[in-house]
């Protein structure tokens, strides 16, 4: 078997990224946050320019599926004209924030921080940073950020700003959102400098760090970031109300619904849900086929990749077959459904994986899609028994 492919960039809307199904084009709406006329427009544009399929992404991100090479240049004239595109494609690249979707009431500094940090990342000294280089915005009193990927995070230490590069246990303290900001910055640039960009184009803060490059002293701190929340769980929360997807995935009439149901923003989450604020009931969505709004739904438990035909690397069809194992799956069981060894739905280990082969399917339980299977070769009719255990 040839082994799966690893792309080391993020699509984007200029760059899209060739699949299975098309071009997939991602869309980095400011501050993850779309107005109901605005996810009524992306859903239009999905279904005109795609093949209606909307990816929620683990970057607080939209992708549009099935775009093709004539569609591409309308939909990017589509994004312009609702405000979700940047005109130049470099900065539109970079310009990769995860803000904490509960920010706000009496302390908004988290969108202070992002705004200033979106319009620094304009600077042309700053083109060379990774498409896959982020910044993560996380200041409340707890941490609900703590498990979202990224390069540099602005957090809190009690009430206090702190800068921490990924890879460093504690950060150093800054005076206002302002300064976080800048500071953010400036230690990207410090990034590129000491040669953290590699002659690929890749680099990673973290890896940086653990290659033996000490951090100038500016960007050095003692100050312990405030403790983690664990990933929240759809559902009423307070401010709102968290819905998800099956397999983090919109349909066109998915994000209508929503837009139709929120009195606000709706707000893209790193956990590939949508937050809606001030919706404080679930009933706008009862008997939904395809929004989540019961934490105990068992779809939550389940990762399923793209599959086929839609990516290229994928031999086997994954989420209608883990749709239809979803009811045979034992109560608290996790389980991953790669289309390939490569695991991009789910690089961790579950209690159940299988991994697409041929056609066919491997089994590992307590495992990768890479570690070694403890079954081979089964077809789909094989899957339901195996299930509960």
């Amino acid at each position: 078997m040839t082994s799966p492919e690893i792309r080391g960039w993020c699509p984007g809307a200029h760059r899209p990224m060739a699949s299975g199904d098309g071009l997939v084009v991602r869309v980095r709406a400011p501050l993850a946050e779309l107005t109901p006329d605005q996810a009524l427009g992306l859903a239009e544009a999905a279904e005109r320019f795609g093949n209606g399929l909307i990816d929620l992404t683990n970057r607080a991100n939209l992708q549009l599926r099935g775009v093709t090479q004539d569609t591409h240049a309308p939909l990017l004239d589509a994004l312009s004209q609702l405000g979700l595109l940047d005109a130049d494609p470099g900065v539109e690249g970079r310009r990769n924030i995860v803000i904490d979707p509960f920010r706000g009431g009496a302390d908004d500094r988290q969108t202070d921080i992002a705004t200033h940090l979106a319009k620094g990342l304009a600077a042309p000294d700053l083109a060379p940073l990774p498409s896959k280089f982020g910044f993560v915005i996380d200041t409340g009193p707890n941490r609900r950020l703590a498990t979202t990927i990224g390069d540099i995070r602005i957090e809190a230490s009690g009430d206090s700003l702190i800068l921490r590069a990924d890879g460093s246990t504690t950060g150093r303290a800054a005076a206002t959102a302002r300064d976080a900001a800048q500071m953010a910055l400036d230690l990207a640039r410090w990034f590129i400098a000491s040669g953290g960009v590699g002659t690929d184009g890749r680099g990673r803060m973290a890896r940086h760090l653990g290659a033996g490059h000490r951090l100038p002293d500016d960007f050095m701190g003692d100050l312990a970031p405030n403790a983690p929340l664990p990933s929240p769980d759809p559902g009423p929360y307070p401010g709102g109300l968290l819905v998800a997807a099956g397999f983090g995935q919109l349909s066109p009439d998915d994000l209508r619904a929503l837009a139709s149901a929120a009195p606000g923003p709706l707000r893209i989450t790193p956990w590939r849900m949508i937050f809606l604020p001030g919706l404080d009931t679930a009933s706008a969505f009862a008997g939904h086929e395809t929004l989540i709004t019961d934490p105990a739904d068992p779809l939550l438990r389940i990762h399923a990749c793209t599959g086929a035909p839609a990516c290229p690397q994928a031999s086997v069809e994954t989420r209608q077959l883990a749709r239809d194992l979803a009811k045979h799956l034992a109560p608290a069981a996790r389980l991953h459904v790669s289309g390939c060894a490569k695991g991009c739905a789910h690089p961790a280990a579950s209690d159940l994986t299988l991994i697409g082969r041929a056609g066919l399917f491997d089994l590992v339980t307590h495992g990768t899609p890479w570690d070694d299977p403890d079954r081979h070769g089964l077809s789909p009719a094989d899957l339901p028994d195996l299930m509960t255990g």
